[in-house]
């Protein structure tokens, strides 16, 4: 099985996106916002990608700043 090379951080909020992304131009963490992949919601919106490795790093910022999420999920 292939290891995913990302990972999508879903929101509640197109607004809880936006500030998670300007939050983490400041961190030297590399995110893109993207539409929310199919297979994870059939909603409409939009996600914080990120890569892999960096998802320890990525749950503290958010566990930090208290943004609440819907999920993180490897793509």
């Amino acid at each position: 099985m292939e290891r995913a090379q990302h990972g999508v951080v879903l929101f509640y909020s197109m607004s809880h996106a936006l500030w998670a992304e300007k939050l983490f131009k400041g961190t030297g963490i590399p995110v893109k916002l993207i539409p929310v992949p199919r297979q994870l919601s059939s909603d409409c919106g939009i996600c914080l990608r990120f890569d892999q490795p960096d998802e320890p790093r990525v749950r503290d910022i958010l566990d930090r700043k208290q943004i609440e999420i819907q999920g993180i999920h490897p793509i």
